[in-house]
């Protein structure tokens, strides 16, 4: 298999009917589709996170416009370059200057664009992972309309694994059978290049097996994560704190403290000690007793001024309050739970009324609007959704059972009833 050339880069889309996703800029009778058909291209930023289509589309721009085309990184290139550039002769039409990253670049490289711009020498198309708002000039800013491209969703990423295995004149001849595409999407993060390079590993791997089987284990296995390990004095080291964070757990002050004097008379760092405490009364106690967290917090800082042996004592009575407090682990599992959710949607899109619209161009798309401040209503609340669409009424925290989160409860009844009705 020649894979010189990535698959991303293969199966690049040649007309906007082949173009993936972005249906609120591309889609038929939209702004941008208008523009690009019509031939009155405006000079435009594109706003996206990476491998969403910036540089396809600008491609794309060029062929369906016939114009001349450059192309420069605003990573390496200079104001040298861009004048080189803008020195070129052009034809009936202005080139398209496609400068990928545009937010690298300075103010004085930024300044000399302007004059091209505002002049119509060329039609500049950049690309920026970043806000625009804040990372181009103003000046420039204003004489460009900002299209915001979004991540892809499942049904785009399916689309471009589809056409890949159908298009791509090396991968449709081999025996791929698709079986699960979950991991797949999960890791892509929404991201297409990504997903494609992903996919292309896969295959690689498998070069030789009839079929090449695309599934969730083997793309698993592929991208697993090694973690380091911190090792002071081997297993029993470990074996040791995790019994002492056990007991902790299990309200059991004598095994704590027994354990806890193992590893001093073995010469365990006092800073390790406390800041496994200091662990354990956010992961163990959490919000059973708030106050566990500062009694920690106030015995880590303690033990660094102090020192052993006199530091024994602060870990003594800390160990002991911690083991013989009330316990909850509420805020450990919904932590653990909003991550897991979190990976596996992290392409979807903050809602435009909770987004930061600092400048006026972020007020014009509609940024904030909506937005209902909470201190404005009886009771500093007023019922609205803050979670995307996709995850209207997930439930991470589950408050404890103890007193404390009794209270908690009642306030979340009071305030989300649908969610925390019981």
């Amino acid at each position: 298999m020649n894979h010189s050339i990535p698959l991303a880069e293969r199966i690049r889309p040649r007309n906007l009917d082949e173009y993936v996703g972005q249906e609120h800029i591309l889609g038929p009778g939209k702004p941008l589709r208008k523009a690009i058909e019509s031939g009155m291209l405006p000079s435009m930023i594109l706003w996206g996170p990476p491998g969403v289509g910036k540089t396809s589309l600008a491609l794309l721009i060029a062929e369906v416009s016939k114009r001349q085309f450059h192309n420069l990184s605003a990573i390496s290139a200079g104001v040298k370059d861009l004048r080189e550039v803008l020195a070129r002769p052009s034809g009936l039409f202005p080139p398209i200057l496609f400068i990928d990253e545009i937010h690298r670049f300075n103010k004085s490289q930024q300044d000399a664009l302007l004059g091209a711009v505002e002049k119509g020498k060329v039609t500049l198309i950049g690309a920026t992972t970043e806000n625009p708002s804040f990372e181009v000039n103003s000046a420039l800013l204003s004489r460009c309309q900002v299209y915001i491209l979004e991540a892809f969703g499942q049904e785009e990423l399916r689309c471009l694994v589809d056409r890949a295995l159908s298009e791509d004149e090396l991968l449709k001849t081999l025996p791929i059978e698709v079986i699960g595409t979950d991991s797949l999407f999960r890791h892509s993060g929404g991201d297409g290049r990504k997903l494609l390079n992903l996919l292309e590993l896969v295959i690689l791997a498998q070069q030789g097996n009839d079929p090449i089987k695309i599934d969730d284990e083997t793309v698993e296995s592929l991208v697993q994560k090694n973690f380091a390990r911190y090792d002071k004095s081997g297993e029993q080291h470990y074996d040791i704190v995790s019994a002492f964070i056990k007991s902790i757990r299990g309200s059991d002050p004598n095994a704590a403290l027994y354990w806890m004097a193992r590893m001093l008379v073995a010469g365990e760092d006092v800073k390790f000690i406390a800041r496994r405490m200091l662990i354990a009364a956010s992961e163990d106690i959490g919000l059973a007793n708030p106050t566990a967290m500062m009694v920690a917090n106030a015995c880590m800082d303690a033990v660094m001024k102090i020192g052993y042996p006199e530091s024994r004592i602060i870990l003594s009575q800390t160990v002991i309050y911690l083991a013989t407090s009330p316990k909850s682990n509420a805020a450990y599992n919904a932590i653990n739970h909003a991550m897991e959710v979190a990976e596996r949607t992290s392409h979807l899109p903050v809602p435009v009324d909770l987004r930061n619209a600092p400048t006026k161009l972020m007020k014009q798309i509609g940024y904030g609007k909506g937005y209902k401040y909470s201190h404005d209503y009886p009771g500093h609340f007023v019922k609205q959704d803050f979670l995307p669409e996709d995850l209207k009424g997930f439930k991470f925290y589950q408050p404890g059972e103890n007193a404390r989160e009794n209270e908690i409860k009642k306030n979340l009844k009071n305030w989300w009833e649908e969610w925390y009705g019981y």
